[in-house]
């Protein structure tokens, strides 16, 4: 069997479909820049027609199995090749890929007219590529990375119950709980090897003394403890010892980012970013245990967006200009793109966070934070669109 380096080297098609990472990273970009305005234009009463198809299922979905499940994807192909060696990541199986995505997103827009065969279409996206990557990982036999299989799966799970609402609306908010649950418990996962990792090799290269602790049993019994809290969230989301547990596993996390001293390398934008979106998680999983423990004060779409538009917004920008760059031959630095990139939707984020404290200015807060991610989703359209699109840039 060709190694990933082979398909690569062999390849001779078009440069977007060179690598799983190029078209999702691409599509996921644009489709983040244009979903968020079209629900705020839906919320603030642009018409009954666009209220009928835009709705709030519809942003939920969109955000966390559409956009999140491209980005996802795209990186876990770039992953899945180191893991194995010989994952299929160029050519008509990430064509195929990219079609099934962007078929599953006119579907769930048509959804009223499709009826069950829109689920259907929107399913299929990630039931294949679970199934891919289950295949590549047993012919690999390494276990050690069998996680992320595992959420790739549930996360496929999990869109199967939130279409299924249609005939059980319990399993409703369920499946929103468990997609959140599982890409929020991926970044203290897969956060918690990249963001030391990354930050470590910087200070090597910056022949910077000081070290990263290594990865010691408080780190495990940590996003064990993760793990526990949302597993809690999502049987028994009102319960006071879900809160509790999810306020210690937001705290732990705090402490983690702590001790990989992100300060540091705070000059560096793509480094200081990873810890922004590692920071985002353990906020919201603070601030979601705290809504439990105190309904009356702090607000649970607070907390929700802590982890949607902070966590997953921030981190996986993060990713995808570090590894669009890394991987497309482009010097890894934030140029002065990368970094309005990075202060827009951190600015989203907050703003949004902000917005259910400050009713006054709600809806204001809600309109530029959705203008701050859109501006960040799109100029990494227009920024980084070239380079996804283009082949592999020679070094000098």
């Amino acid at each position: 069997m060709r190694t990933t380096a082979q398909i690569i080297r062999d390849y001779r098609g078009p440069a977007l479909f060179s690598f799983g990472f190029r078209p999702f990273f691409l599509l996921a970009s644009i489709w983040a820049a244009l979903a968020v305005p079209l629900w705020m234009l839906a919320l603030f009463g642009a018409g009954e027609d666009m209220a009928a198809i835009f709705t709030r299922d519809w942003h939920v979905h969109e955000m966390l199995f559409g956009y999140t499940g491209a980005v996802i994807v795209g990186y876990m192909i770039v992953a899945g090749a180191n893991w194995t060696g010989h994952y299929p990541v160029a050519g008509w199986p990430v064509a195929l890929l990219a079609a099934l995505w962007i078929a599953g997103r006119v579907a769930v827009l048509a959804s009223a007219v499709l009826g069950p065969i829109a689920a259907a279409i929107d399913l299929a996206f990630l039931i294949l590529f679970a199934l891919a990557l289950w295949r590549e990982q047993l012919a690999a036999s390494n276990w050690r990375s069998v996680a992320p299989c595992i959420i790739i799966s549930l996360l496929a799970v999990a869109d199967i119950g939130f279409h299924a609402r249609a005939i059980a609306p319990e399993f409703g908010p369920a499946s929103e709980r468990m997609a959140l649950g599982l890409i929020t418990f991926l970044i203290a996962l897969m956060g918690g090897r990249l963001v030391p990792s990354f930050t470590s090799n910087w200070m090597m290269q910056h022949k910077i003394k000081s070290q990263i602790p290594p990865p010691d049993r408080i780190d495990q019994a940590t996003v064990g403890l993760t793990g526990a809290a949302i597993l809690l969230w999502l049987l028994l989301p009102s319960a006071l010892v879900a809160g509790a547990v999810l306020g210690l596993a937001g705290l732990g996390l705090l402490a983690r980012l702590l001790r990989w001293r992100g300060w540091i390398a705070a000059r560096d934008g793509m480094v200081l970013i990873l810890h922004l979106g590692y920071f985002w998680c353990a906020l919201g999983l603070v601030l979601l245990g705290a809504s439990i423990l105190l309904p009356d004060h702090i607000p649970a779409t607070a907390a929700i967006h802590a982890l949607t538009a902070g966590a997953i917004g921030v981190m996986t920008l993060a990713m995808m200009t570090r590894t669009s760059r890394s991987h497309t031959g482009r010097e890894r630095r934030a140029d002065e793109v990368t970094l309005a990139i990075y202060a827009l939707v951190n600015a989203a984020a907050a703003m949004r966070v902000i917005a259910p404290f400050a009713i006054s200015v709600h809806l204001e807060l809600l309109g530029l934070s959705a203008a701050c991610w859109s501006l960040a989703f799109g100029l990494f359209a227009l920024g980084y669109g070239p380079m996804l699109a283009r082949p592999r840039a020679r070094r000098a």
